[in-house]
């Protein structure tokens, strides 16, 4: 069962034009690796359910075009009411007597099998996973050596650095008689609750991930992150396009088909590059780049670990650092997205309405799908674009723009939506 009706609204301004189960990690979504990894566990697995409800219908049309497609069902989670409405919608039907194996939407793993140790343990199972600061997750509080003793959200405490993976396998009649819980601070139905109660009451083994080999994508500067996990497994390399002569290409590095490497180009890996995509002449890929589907970096263009989602147009004399930009966007003639402070201190980035550290001390942008700039545009660390703005020539970008914005040097005006959406 893969949980994929979030809205991800922390991951906002990604998430306004596509869900994010379909966020792509080294180029393919991340629903279509679960779906892999699933696949790998081979007879172990009668069913796949995915439980849908943002922008369901990309969802579906994705899962449609799958080769595992006549195994898959899906349930729709009309009213986000949380964790354990999706479960408990998705598990109606099934025998109390099967087990389930819950994926959380925005897990990714750099080691697969762990979904294999876990689906193989006798009796109920939850993955953790050992993280730096635990403090913004559900911390497990274990019993003996692998007995989970409860999960507790966020504690302030440093009590553990296991958290919880979002990754089980349960019983289903014990989800179902453990379903009598409360809304939580949140006004949600937590899911941990229901293990909570079933930990409470009999046994749930903890299987612990390696360091370094699951993140959760919930905030956006995780999508770099994820992407890092991806590439850290890559080795060699692996040229299927055309490379036009001089290149240097170092380090690990992939190439699809149908892309072209003009000449002078400079390639350090990691880094990987989808089909149809052209890079050059004179660009730079640092380390920790990934270039999806149909995207033109193009002369004299540096990116440095970042990702850059289809269709992206950098065609000439522009950077790109530590930045996520989405489907569609173009970027005009220098512009940069700068990725340090002054004081070298950490950058924040607004989530919703809270500021959020980042805890990177290099962060560039997060610029929404089908975005445009200007030449000579420059976006401070840390600032978001929404999805169809306009930033016009020679803007400093100091902080978040809406979607559908046009920002102008002179004002600073920001043009009325419903003006935008009439005239353009």
């Amino acid at each position: 069962m893969i949980l994929a009706a979030g809205k991800g609204e922390r991951l906002r301004p990604i998430t306004e034009t596509r869900p994010k189960p379909l966020i792509p990690i080294l180029c393919k979504p991340l629903l279509a690796w679960q779906l892999e990894w699933i696949e790998g566990l081979g007879g172990l697995v009668d069913e796949v359910i995915v439980v849908v409800g943002d922008m369901k219908d990309k969802v579906i049309e994705f899962l449609s075009k799958t080769a595992a497609s006549k195994k898959i069902r899906t349930v729709e989670q009309e009213q986000q009411l949380g964790t354990a409405h999706a479960v408990l919608k998705a598990v109606e039907g099934v025998e109390e007597e099967e087990d389930v194996l819950i994926v959380y939407g925005d897990v990714f793993l750099s080691k697969p099998g762990l979904l294999l140790e876990v689906a193989k343990r006798e009796g109920n199972v939850i993955l953790g996973a050992e993280v730096d600061d635990p403090s913004q997750y559900g911390v497990l509080l274990t019993k003996g050596e692998d007995l989970l003793g409860k999960i507790l959200e966020k504690p302030k405490e440093h009590l553990s650095k296991v958290v919880n993976a979002g990754v089980y396998k349960l019983r289903v009649g014990d989800i179902l008689s453990n379903r009598d819980i409360q809304l939580s601070p949140r006004g949600e139905l937590e899911f941990t609750d229901i293990v909570n109660k079933i930990a409470s009451v009999s046994d749930v083994r903890v299987v612990t991930a390696p360091r370094g080999s699951w993140i959760d994508i919930g905030l956006p500067w995780q999508v770099i992150e994820a992407n890092k996990t991806a590439l850290s497994v890559l080795r060699g390399q692996n040229i299927k396009g055309v490379v036009e002569q001089p290149v240097v290409i170092h380090g690990d590095v992939y190439v699809g088909e149908e892309s072209q490497i003009k000449a002078f180009t400079y390639i350090e890996g990691p880094v990987y590059v989808g089909r149809r995509v052209r890079v050059g002449p004179s660009a730079r890929l640092r380390p920790y780049s990934v270039i999806c589907d149909g995207s033109v970096i193009g002369f004299s263009v540096e990116v440095k670990e970042s990702v850059i989602f289809e269709n992206v147009h950098a065609n000439h004399l522009a950077y790109i650092g530590d930045s996520v930009v989405c489907e569609g966007v173009n970027l005009g003639a220098g512009t940069v997205t700068a990725n340090l402070r002054f004081d070298e201190k950490t950058v924040k980035m607004r989530i919703k309405d809270k500021v959020v550290d980042s805890g990177r001390k290099k962060l560039g942008s997060v610029i929404g799908g089908y975005a445009k700039t200007g030449v000579n545009v420059s976006l401070m660390p840390g600032v978001k674009v929404g999805p169809f703005s306009w930033i016009y020539p020679g803007v400093v970008v100091t902080s978040d723009v809406p979607q559908k914005t046009i920002l102008k040097p002179e004002t600073k005006a920001r043009v009325d939506v419903m003006k935008f959406e009439n005239e353009h």
